[in-house]
Formats: structure tokens, sequence, C-alpha cells
């Protein structure tokens, strides 16, 4: 077999797909299936993957030779490339964008220190004698997982070597030992014992901590690797090569561990469905859910999405039998007591918490629960001042030059544009000619000095970009984060106060109703039960009419919100409930690719265009189609590309399928 099919690495959509080349003698038992290739491709010398060999070449005339084999190890198993070849299918990209993303790049010292073979034993085994006693169990099933409903079927079925699909709506307030690290180890655990292995995919450092140490509490010590961006080159290689040879069968990490070749895989898992962490921000653009449930449909393993509200994308699923609820049912002992405080303040009336910009009766819940423990305060955004509105008329402040908000960066400098960065010399509202600014929004930063004069001698710290605290103790202390910045509290937080809630909820975003509950879901489920004391307060909600992301919070029912968010986008057709893509291209571009996508399927809709800011050049459009005819679409849409990348274009259309908010 001296014919390599090789997929190289040219960058270029027209040429996605394998070049077969010689192999010369001298590489003969190292141009292996899966192993990293240099070939020669228009004048350059390309990285590419080996996908075969093969007898005889297809090719009539001469072939190149490949040039050198870069490492023998083959770090392309049959099962990422099946993934990569679909997610490019479906995702209208190419398999060498996804490969990027699943093979990290090779450590040379990280493969010659690690040994080749796995250590003796079988880990479930291993696992086993290395772990601390077993957690208190029902039946046989961890408690952890035998206090949901449904749960402790889901967990005996991937025990007994089954592939169950779930999603698992976690219950809050629990104790450390019963809180969702715990159960995801515990999931991990009960598919290592079945001889199987498993992928965890949380969104940042913080969760890969917690999870980390509850897979060491469930297995033992060196049972699992983590694999995160933030690792060093070599740590991360070390770690992804652990997983490929067989040391370890069980990961965790964040987005890129979706792709860890894991051997035997039994077990695909992740954490909070709708942060946008899960959301790859490099072509093909993938979700975490996608490449997950693609895997999970490739190696049939079983399949859990958890969290403490549920996406309507999960919703969908669940909505179409494709996986099954767990959990679901919360105690409203079991879940903290919910207050909404209203809007707007008096300071005549409000005193300290309007001085604050909180309501009084939010001040009170937050002054009484700091003799019993921490109060958490999520603020919308981070910042100072980071929007700024007309003192006259309220309408959002914009930058005269580009159109940008204006936002107040310190309480030392002059306000500034958020998009080109300049400094307004006066400003003068176009609807009122008002020439005076008041704050739109209060920053974290802004927050916490009002917090801080609020409540004098309390000590006040914050977490949020740049500075992100695990944790917090369990005396009293008032803590300011932005929302996917709250550390946890030890014992959990006496009260947690939601700031700010029409800012999450007034956004002009298709998603914007479902992201505001699963952010308060997030805090709020940091504070003790309301058997405990715990309390949640929203402020800035109005409390003369119903919305239905205040309802959810306040009955604690984040089933009912996702079913209700469903069946209205449904009636009005619009993602999850029909197939969608976002494409950008150049304006002269956009009734050709209109085109292409009527004569691929011709119920599919075309919304838009619509310009792109900041890009004088570039439309916006969005796609729908329903899901039959989706990957027709893609299939179009990719040619689109490729016809682009053949005839070197400028500026190729982009092309992101599945999740994506209209707004």
């Amino acid at each position: 077999m001296r014919v390599a099919q090789v997929l190289v690495d040219s960058g270029l959509v027209h040429l996605d797909r394998p070049f077969e080349y010689l192999v010369p003698e001298a590489l003969d038992e190292a141009a292996q299936p899966g192993v990293r290739v240099k070939v020669r491709f228009a004048g350059r010398d390309l990285p590419g993957y080996v996908l075969e060999r093969t007898e005889v070449a297809e090719h009539t005339g001469r072939l190149a030779e490949v040039r050198t084999v870069v490492s023998p190890e083959p770090v392309l198993t049959p099962e990422v490339l099946e993934l990569a070849r679909r997610l490019s299918r479906h995702q209208a990209g190419t398999v060498m964008d996804v490969l990027r993303l699943a093979v990290p790049p090779r450590h040379a010292r990280a493969e010659k220190a690690l040994p080749l073979d796995p250590p003796t034993g079988d880990p479930a085994t291993e696992a086993g004698e290395a772990g601390p006693p077993s957690p208190e169990t029902t039946a046989g099933v961890p408690q952890v997982w035998a206090g949901y409903r449904a749960g402790a079927a889901w967990w005996s079925r991937v025990a007994a070597g089954e592939s169950p699909r779930a999603a698992w709506l976690a219950a809050p307030g629990r104790p450390v030992e019963e809180d969702w690290p715990r159960a995801l180890a515990e999931a991990a655990g009960a598919a290592l014992r079945s001889g199987r292995g498993s992928v965890v995919v949380v969104p940042d450092q913080r969760d890969v901590a917690r999870v980390d140490a509850a897979l060491t509490e469930v297995l033992g010590t060196g049972q699992h690797v983590r694999l995160t961006a933030g690792q060093g080159p070599q740590a991360r290689y070390t770690a992804w090569l652990k997983v490929l040879r067989g040391h370890v069968r069980v990961v965790v990490g964040t987005r890129a561990a979706a792709y860890a070749p894991v051997r035997d895989l039994g077990l695909v898992a992740w954490w909070d469905d709708g942060d946008d962490l899960h959301l790859e921000p490099r072509s093909p653009y993938a979700h975490v859910r996608e490449v997950l449930i693609t895997r999970a449909d490739i190696e049939d393993a079983a399949l859990l999405a958890g969290g403490l509200a549920l996406s309507t994308d999960l919703a969908a699923l669940v909505d179409v039998g494709r996986v099954h609820l767990v959990g679901g049912i919360t105690s409203r002992r079991e879940a903290p007591r919910v207050l909404v405080a209203g809007e707007g303040t008096d300071e005549e009336r409000d005193g300290p918490g309007a001085r604050a910009h909180i309501p009084s009766s939010a001040h009170r819940a937050a002054s009484a629960a700091l003799e019993h423990g921490p109060v958490l305060l999520q603020v919308p955004r981070r910042g100072y001042l980071p929007a700024m509105s007309c003192a006259s008329c309220r309408a959002p402040a914009r930058c005269p030059e580009c159109r940008g908000p204006l936002a107040l960066p310190s309480p030392d400098r002059s306000p500034e544009c958020g998009w080109c960065g300049k400094v307004p010399r006066g400003f003068v509202c176009p609807h009122c000619d008002g020439d005076r600014l008041r704050a739109g929004i209060i920053g974290a930063r802004r927050t916490a000095e009002e917090i801080g004069r609020s409540f004098p001698g309390t000590r006040v710290i914050t977490s949020g970009a740049g500075e992100v605290r695990e944790g917090v103790g369990s005396e009293p202390t008032i803590v300011v984060a932005t929302p996917g910045a709250e550390p946890v509290a030890e014992g959990g937080y006496a009260a947690v106060l939601l700031l700010d809630a029409w800012a999450s909820l007034d956004r002009p975003d298709l998603r914007a109703g479902e992201e505001a509950v699963r952010r308060w879901f997030a805090a709020a489920g940091l504070a003790r039960s309301w058997a405990d004391g715990g309390t949640v307060v929203l402020c800035g909600a109005p409390g003369h009419v119903t919305i239905p992301p205040v309802e959810a919070l306040v009955r604690w029912d984040p089933q009912w919100f996702a079913a209700r968010e469903l069946a209205e986008r449904a009636e009005l057709s619009l993602p999850p409930t029909t197939w969608t893509a976002e494409v950008v291209t150049d304006r002269k571009r956009v009734e050709p690719i209109e085109q292409a996508v009527r004569a691929a399927a011709p119920d599919a809709a075309v919304l838009g265009p619509l310009p792109v800011p900041g890009a004088d050049q570039r439309r916006r459009l969005v796609v729908t189609a329903p899901f039959a005819d989706g990957p027709l679409v893609a299939v179009a849409l990719k040619d689109v590309r490729a016809g682009e990348s053949a005839r070197k274009a400028p500026d190729l259309t982009s092309v992101r399928v599945g999740h994506l908010s209209i707004g």
C-alpha cells in the first residue's frame, strides 16, 4: 500500500477533500492512517493527516511523494474523523476547520516523555480501589441521583452499559456532596464501572476546578485529566495524549474537551447548555451540544445535558423525544425564597438603599442576611457606568461619530464611545437637545462603591472580568459580581440580590428572556434553601405586569418557561423550532446566495439583508428552512463558499448554522 490519502490543511474551502500521495519506502512504516505529515501542495510544504492507505491510486498521472512524517503518533482517530466530517457537513464548513479544534498542536517533548502503553490493570477496578468509600446510596444508586425524578433509573442504565439520553434539571441549594459537580462525577463513575469512558464539558475554568475535585473524590487520583485552553502547550498535549493512548478514560474540560479521543466512549455530558462559552467563536462555529450529540450518535454513548435552567434548544429535543427529562420538580422549601422588589428608587423613602441604587426592601433583606452570612449582588454589566442616557428624555446616549453607546469608564474620566473609543467634546441629545447625561446602567465597579458606602464596615469584594473569584467564606461579606463570575459561598449565600432586571429583559434579542432566566437561576442557585433562610430579591422588574421570566423565577419553574418560550417560537417558525443559519457576505453576493438557497430548498426563507455594524460592504442574512431541508441548504451554502474560494474572492462568506440570536 504505497498510496496515501492525505487531507491537506490548505485553508481553501474548494479543496476540502483528500489528495493522493506516494509514500516513499523510507516512510512506509511510519506513514500510517491518523499520523501528521508534510506534503508539497501548490508550491508549498503544508501539514496534513493521512486518512487511509491504498494499493492503487485513482489518479492516473504522476503522484507527488509525502515529504515527511511529522510524528508516528496516530493522532487522528477514526471516530474523530467521522465526527469532523459530520460536523463540517452540518455547519457548512470544512473537515480541517473541525480538526484544528479537535487535535491540539504537537509538542515533541510531551510525546517522548509519556509512556506509549497505558498502565496495566482495569481503570474501573483501579478507580474503585483508589477512591474513597462509596457515598450514601439508595438501592445501590448514589444519593445525588436517587433524589431526582428518573435520576436513579438513568444512572442505573449507564452503570449497566446502556446509553440513555437525558436533559437534567438540577436542584439548587444542595450540599457539596450532592451538588451538580458531584452528580456529574458520579455519572462518569457509572460509565467507568461499565468499562467505558466519559467526556464532561463545562463553561469555564472555575467549573472545571469544581468537577475536577469531585471526580478525584469519586474516582480517586490519576483516573481523569483536565483539558482547558488555560493549560500550557506541554501540559495540555500531555493530558490529551493520556486520553489518546488510553492512560485515562475520563476527561473534564472546557469547549475543546468535547473532541477528546476517549477510548470506548460511554458518556458525554455538559453543564449549562445556554452559556455562550459553549459556542465556538471560530469556523465552523459548532456548539458543544451539537458536537457531543453527534459523538453520542457515532459511538452509541449515553448523554447528559445538565443545568439549573432549561434552554429552548434542549426543550426542543425533549419535545421531540430525542432526550428525556430527569429532575424538573423542585420543592419550594428546597429552592430559595424569591421576592420581587419592583422598579426604581426614591431617595427620601428608601434612604441608604436608594443611594446604593437598590430598593428599600432589597436593602433590608441584605442587612438582615449579613447577620447570618455573605450576600451576593449580581450586576448585569461590568465597568463603572457601561451605558449612559440623556438626563432629560432618557434616550440612550450615542457617539456623534459612529453612533456607538457612550459609557463612563471611571469617575475621573470623561464619557467615551464603547465602539470607536473617542471622547466627544460635548453631548447634545438629537431627540430633545438636552446636554446632560445620566447613568443608564450601573456597572459592577460603581455598584461596589455605592454598596460600600451604604453598608459601612462590611467587607465588599468584586468578581468579574480580569479577576474572577472561585469562592468566598461563610463570614458576612458583600460580593458584587457580573453574570457568570459569581463565586461559590461556603454553605451558600444568605441572600442574593439580582440588580437591574430590566437591563437583562430589555435587550433587543430573541433570547433575552431565556438568557435572563439562565443568569438569574445560576445566581439564585448559589443561595441557601428557603428552609435554611435563603432569600433572592429581584430588583428592577416592573411589579404591575406579569413577565414570564420573572414568574419562572418566583415559581422556580424553568421547565414551564422553556416550554412556553418554545411554543411561542414554534408559532412564528423561529429557532430552535426550525433550521436556521446566519450568513454574512459582501453586499454584491446577496442575490446569488438567495438564488442558491431557494434552488436547494424552495420552502426556505431568507430574511434580510441587513447592514453589518462597522463593515459598510457586508450584509447579514438569516436563512430559515424546515429541518428536513436543512442539510440541503447547508450543502448549497458550502458550495457558495467553495466557489468564492476557487475564485480567490476577498472576505469569504461566513455561515453560522444553528445557535444564533435574532435582534
